[in-house]
């Protein structure tokens, strides 16, 4: 095989790894939004063979680009069809999604359940621990989520203690918006706030910082503007050394 046609099929994988990249986009715009804690295992099926199609796309040229773009599709169409379906009915999404399981109810670990979840004990303990529960005799309910999480609950003289309990009355927080990024005014952040550019830029004057662009993040919370500068130092901080 000479250059010439080490460049043309170099040129061909090119092009087919953009396609496969572009077509992987689009429908991961369909599928929607979600974290992969949220995935149920049918949507993580999905994913993976969607992938698996994408990456034989870009280096099989015995296969046809429609080819492989009807397969992507089909896969991300069902995924979207079995979305919208099980939100519009419970059997379905009973069916497809599956039903949360209690594993402790009332301190009483179900170990018929447990096992029905193809969850051990270690896992359960594993769990609890991850969300700050290092003692099973803390919670009084324990649930096992179709996403593959465990959710908890303490018993009340077990977690900790809010401000309602303490009978506080403290201030309502809001949202904290981003009115400049890397330099740049959020202006659609800032009207949300019911702040103009006036208002910021003088808050900036007031904080005596006179260019924006040396700004990294502001943020806005209760009129209170919060303003991280731009360092310009490239060598890496690192604490852990």
């Amino acid at each position: 095989m000479d250059i010439k046609e080490l460049l043309i099929d170099g040129f061909d994988i090119f092009i087919r790894s953009i396609c496969s990249v572009a077509v992987l986009f689009i429908i991961s715009k369909l599928m929607g939004k979600k974290q992969i804690s949220q995935l149920s295992f049918f949507d993580y099926i999905v994913g993976i063979t969607i992938g698996s199609i994408a990456a034989q796309m870009a280096f099989d040229d015995s296969l046809h680009y429609y080819e492989t773009i009807i397969a992507i599709a089909t896969y991300g169409l069902c995924d979207v069809a079995i979305a919208i379906s099980t939100n519009k009915s419970i059997k379905l999404r009973r069916f497809f999604v599956g039903t949360p399981t209690v594993l402790i109810y009332n301190g009483k670990i179900i170990e018929e359940n447990l096992m029905h979840s193809k969850c051990d004990v270690n896992e359960l303990l594993s769990e609890s621990r991850y969300n700050g529960y290092f003692n099973l005799s803390d919670i009084k309910y324990a649930i096992f989520e179709t996403n593959g999480r465990v959710s908890f609950l303490p018993y009340s003289d077990k977690r900790p203690a809010t401000p309602y309990d303490m009978d506080l009355k403290v201030e309502q927080e809001d949202l904290v918006a981003n009115v400049i990024i890397d330099g740049n005014i959020m202006y659609n952040n800032l009207h949300s706030c019911g702040k103009d550019e006036n208002w910021l830029k003088n808050e900036l004057k007031i904080q005596k910082y006179n260019n924006i662009k040396d700004i990294i993040l502001a943020t806005c919370d209760n009129n209170t503007l919060t303003v991280y500068k731009k360092t310009y130092n490239k060598k890496k901080l690192d604490i852990f050394d």
